[in-house]
């Protein structure tokens, strides 16, 4: 019999919110802590000695043993270090737990020990993390115990950022900041906050865990290096929206109980369009929860589906020929007093602070498209971007039918009149009701589209964090914002300058706006005619945070110093050559030790089939053809497996950087796509009993 819970119950079940520390701490420290949330600011070390000693209390009444400070390095993942709560034991020989405010607030992790990019050498280990007051703590439930997660930031002894959050707190505070002068300027005194808002889509594949420890790239390369495509993959449509597979029911079940319990507004669940691949959808919330809520998701995923004898692979693209995984950043702008910024209203046409914002945010996305490019380029992603239902590495603007009609009459009239409304669509069934449609389509092949209230970025990667893309979006707008109320702050006729200020932007970023297919060459041609950047891969996309551009932006704000971009470009090309190494390495030994020794058996089979029948005086041509056929498969084979380790010698002899990624990308990548060129030919001819390693079939649909 199934087990029996209420989600309302278990919601935030394991999470130290707001409502926990309303129950626990005294009213003055409980209002200290919310106007520090709100305001910024210190806690007294009083009022976090008693926030550190209810936190502890309640953990440990929840059977927490150890805490830690949860933080999430340049490596893309999170990082923790558990500290038991107890110190020296009474003069009775009793163990005391303790845990102080000053533990809560500061830790210290070796910070040599992390992707620094220069700014750390081993010698200098120090490295500091702060409490997120914002992100509330939580107990985290493994084969460790309950442990007492405390989001932080982490730096270095030196004071630069090391991780993915500082930079996104900085960034939303700068946001705040030039939105509010933004919301002033059409008469809002109420609002004293301006918060982005995400929500990201996650999309990942489960297979067979038997299958997967029997796929030494999928153990250490996150996606298959070798694989026929099976006779059937997405080609029917079926998958997508179909019914959920038993095995797979059960893990989300799971798995929206443990995301619920920690406060993961896990909403949708859905079978996504390639075989075995699925999506998971939270509601929206506070960018920087919601960035260490989707590293939750992601570190759920894959232990719950241990759980279920499943392995869930985040990489953007596990298998050749069908479709990769994103993740969809829904990103949107609301003041602390309700109102979205990007809701355009019944009549956009009208609503001119709307349009101002959306002015801002097409010169933003323009301005800076590389960017924007940037912090979704990551080496798995540099495999899914173009087809299948990811957007191109093109940088465009979707805006649909009703807000292109709106920006057209702006900018050849001054002037926008009643705009394209909703409409109403008949099914001609009479028990059916007729439906409100909404004003636009939706575009899935463009990169940055609006969508009602919001801007859906579709080009981050299903393995990557989402704290980069939003600290780019949030300081981009920012800067738009900033030069916009700069202008209008001084204008003598505020509705005139308003007006033209928003016509100005349309008119030199309208370029930036396309509503077609993004898959389509026309569209490549048409991009490069525009002067938009077509930036293919990771490695292309990595300088672009220390041009002058970029520098200027991010040091204005205080976002990045220029050791801090330059530190991670460094990061970027150490990541991506590391990156190809393991897999050229993994396709040294796989071809090596299974492939082609299980090929050499097969030919010697053969070989023995053919002088059999041929000693029985039949006719021996199939036999004699297939083996040809296969040998001389083999022979590229070995040629390609003898240039790719003299390609991965040379390239991992160079000196880590820029160079060296290049000759990764170049060089090494090209010789891989050479050497399972004809090991997939392979794959289609030899015995299936022969074949060493699980096929495409087996692990996209036995699951």
């Amino acid at each position: 019999m199934s087990e029996k819970w209420n989600v309302e119950e278990i919601f935030g079940k394991n999470v130290f919110s707001l409502g926990k520390m309303r129950e626990r701490l005294p009213k003055n420290a409980y209002k200290e802590v919310v106007n520090v949330m709100n305001r910024g600011g210190e806690l007294s070390m009083e009022t976090a000695n008693v926030v550190a000693k209810a936190m502890k209390d309640w953990a440990v009444e929840n059977g927490a043993t150890h805490y830690t400070h949860w933080f999430q390095p340049l490596t893309g993942i999170t990082a923790e270090k558990h500290d038991a709560f107890v110190s020296h034991p009474d003069s009775d020989g009793q163990m005391i737990t303790e845990f102080s405010g000053k533990e809560l607030i500061k830790g210290e992790p070796d910070a040599s020990s992390f992707p620094s990019g220069g700014l750390r050498a081993t010698f200098e280990a120090r490295g500091y993390t702060a409490w997120d007051i914002t992100s509330p703590a939580f107990l985290k439930e493994s084969s460790c115990g309950k442990i007492l997660c405390i989001p932080t930031a982490f730096c270095s002894y030196t004071g630069e950022s090391l991780d993915k959050k500082t930079p996104l707190l900085r960034s939303m505070e700068v946001l705040s900041e030039q939105a509010l002068r933004i919301v002033r300027l059409f008469g809002n005194t109420e609002a004293t906050k301006v918060t982005p808002s995400v929500g990201p889509e996650q999309e990942y594949f489960l297979v067979d865990e038997d299958l997967y420890m029997q796929r030494s790239d999928l153990m250490f390369a996150g996606r298959t290096l070798f694989g026929a495509l099976p006779p059937k993959g997405q080609e029917m449509e079926d998958h997508y929206f179909g019914v959920i597979r038993e095995r797979v029911g059960a893990f989300m079940k799971d798995l929206n109980k443990e995301l619920w319990k920690l406060g993961v507004t896990a909403k949708t669940q859905h079978n996504e369009a390639a075989p075995a691949q699925h999506e998971l959808a939270p509601i929206y919330e506070t960018a920087n929860i919601a960035v260490d809520h989707n590293q939750l998701v992601m570190e759920t995923m894959k232990r719950v589906a241990t759980e279920h004898h499943l392995r869930c692979l985040l990489h953007e693209k596990p298998y050749a020929g069908v479709n990769g995984s994103g993740k969809h950043d829904n990103w949107s702008i609301t003041t602390d007093d309700g109102v979205n910024l990007l809701d355009p209203g019944d009549t956009p046409n009208k609503n001119i602070q709307f349009l101002l914002v959306l002015s801002c945010i097409l010169k933003a996305v323009d301005d800076h498209a590389d960017l924007l490019r940037q912090s979704a380029a990551d080496v798995g992603n540099d495999h899914r971007l173009g087809a299948n239902e990811a957007p191109p590495a093109i940088i465009s603007v979707f805006l649909g039918e009703q807000l292109q009609d709106v920006v057209t009459q702006l900018i050849e009239t001054g002037a926008a009149n009643p705009v394209k409304e909703s409409g109403r669509l008949e099914t001609g069934v009479k028990t059916l009701p007729d439906l409100e449609i909404d004003t636009s389509d939706r575009n899935r092949t463009s990169p940055f589209a609006f969508t009602g209230n919001k801007f859906e970025f579709r080009m981050v990667g299903s393995s990557d964090s989402v704290a980069s893309p939003n600290t780019v979006l949030n300081t981009i707008v920012a800067e738009a914002f900033c030069e916009a109320a700069d202008v209008l702050e001084k204008a003598d006729d505020f509705d005139m300058a308003v007006h033209d200020l928003i016509k100005k932007n349309l008119t030199e970023h309208e370029r930036i706006i396309f509503n077609g297919d993004g898959y389509s060459d026309e569209w490549i041609a048409e991009a490069e005619r525009r002067g938009l950047p077509n930036i293919k891969s990771t490695v292309e996309a990595a300088s672009a945070l220390t041009t002058e551009t970029a520098v200027k932006l991010f040091e204005r704000f205080g976002i990045f110093t220029r050791k801090e971009l330059e530190s991670r470009e460094e990061i970027t090309y150490e990541t991506y050559a590391k990156t190809i190494n393991i897999e050229a390495l993994t396709m040294i030994d796989m071809a090596g030790k299974q492939i082609i020794p299980a090929v050499i058996r097969f030919c010697r089979y053969l070989a023995d089939t053919v002088n059999a029948v041929k000693a029985a005086g039949a006719d021996a041509t199939v036999e004699t053809e297939l083996l040809k056929e296969i040998s001389g498969h083999l022979t590229d084979m070995q040629k390609a497996l003898t240039v790719l380790k003299k390609e991965e010698a040379a390239a991992s002899s160079m000196k880590p950087g820029k160079e060296q990624a290049l000759y990764y990308k170049d060089h090494v990548t090209a010789t891989m796509k050479d050497l399972r060129t004809p090991a997939d030919a392979l794959e289609m001819l030899v015995d299936k009993d022969i074949w060493p390693i699980p096929t495409y079939g087996q692990l996209m649909f036995e699951v």
